[in-house]
């Protein structure tokens, strides 16, 4: 059977998510485990989306909304685009995936930073695509590097803005030379999954991107802010043209219907998720204080995970797993020497550096 397969899947190795909470205590033998391995948002969605994901369950044996009408509708006022520049995703994973699947043919080639967001390679290495993964500087997009890298060949060129695992943001005038420099037929591919956590005011707006740039796309997502990882939506903005492309080889019914309900409801209570982004910050200030008061060295973060220097990162995630804590062992990256800590609550918060400080 393996004979059939296509080659490129073979040298793919599969995307490990972080262990669920349940998985954590029958292994360990734990009654209380914390998760702080997946960039959740560690309060949940507001009270609001799940009393409307409550009253559309009724509904569960209907199709849903193949075109996401009414969330479409509503985030397109809310972001000042057309409708029709909107397309919808199984999380914003999925558009990843989209795109590569319309613009790179076997042999083209995606640039992309290394380290960054794992599904960019696997997608790209499915496709049989080249990939030209180009070193951070300091944790930050080499865009210099990025630039130097590019031929005829290039199709795509992956940005996370900010970044994950470094946790840093592309100023956007710094994105905008880079935009420029590329040749137009490049798509460039801006993912802002966590872009409701940045502050600085040189972050910019994206969205202007696209008035003066056509090969710009950018995607974000309901999973991380928003609280609602388990229903998997993410949205991308574009061109019509471009979107029109995506939405040729997107699955029909792709978004389910409670994701629709949910993602429609967060849209409505901005006030709750801007008391999380502010709760987040704090939590993420107390963290850096703690970790400085340890002496243990961390990148500044403008997201809602901090990458934490320790000696050996598999040791001390082992070590903080058994004790009912879950980070991400940062070696599967390359980054040995570093775990990746999501922001929890202020009490989960408190353990993990109690936990760490025991350890180390």
């Amino acid at each position: 059977m393996r004979k059939r397969i296509k080659k490129t899947i073979l040298k793919v190795k599969p995307y490990v998510g972080g262990k669920p909470i349940e998985e954590v205590k029958r292994e360990m033998g734990l009654k209380d485990v914390i998760k702080l391995a997946s960039n959740e948002n560690p309060y949940g969605p507001s009270p609001k989306v799940l009393q409307a994901i409550r009253a559309a369950a009724k509904d569960l044996n209907r199709y849903p909304d193949g075109g996401c009408f009414y969330l479409r509708q509503a985030l397109a006022k809310k972001l000042r685009v057309k409708p029709a520049q909107l397309i919808f995703g199984n999380g914003s994973d999925e558009l990843i995936i989209l795109a590569i699947r319309a613009f790179v043919e076997e042999g083209e080639e995606v640039v992309m930073a290394k380290p960054s967001f794992l599904v960019y390679s696997i997608a790209s290495r499915i496709a049989g695509a080249k990939i030209r993964a180009v070193p951070l500087k300091d944790f930050r997009y080499d865009l210099a590097g990025m630039r130097r890298v590019i031929t005829k060949k290039t199709k795509i060129v992956f940005l996370g803005n900010p970044d994950n695992p470094s946790g840093y943001y592309i100023p956007q005038k710094e994105l905008k030379q880079f935009i420029r420099s590329l040749p137009k037929e490049v798509l460039v591919f801006i993912d802002e999954a966590y872009f409701e956590y940045v502050r600085p005011k040189d972050y910019g707006n994206s969205l202007d991107l696209l008035k003066t740039f056509k090969n710009v796309f950018l995607t974000r997502t309901f999973s991380k802010m928003y609280g609602l990882a388990g229903l998997r939506v993410g949205y991308g903005v574009g061109s019509l043209d471009l979107v029109d492309i995506l939405n040729r080889i997107r699955e029909p019914f792709n978004v389910n219907s409670l994701a629709q309900v949910g993602a429609l409801a967060c849209l409505k209570d901005q006030g709750y998720y801007r008391k999380v982004a502010q709760t987040i910050e704090k939590e993420r200030r107390y963290v850096y204080r703690s970790l400085e008061r340890l002496g243990v060295p961390y990148r500044e973060s403008y997201t809602n995970f901090i990458l934490v220097q320790v000696n050996n990162g598999t040791k001390v995630a082992r070590a903080l797993l058994k004790k009912g804590v879950i980070v991400r062992d940062m070696a599967f990256w390359g980054l040995k020497k570093y775990i990746r800590v999501s922001i929890g609550k202020h009490l989960e918060n408190r353990k993990f550096i109690q936990e760490l400080e025991k350890i180390l």
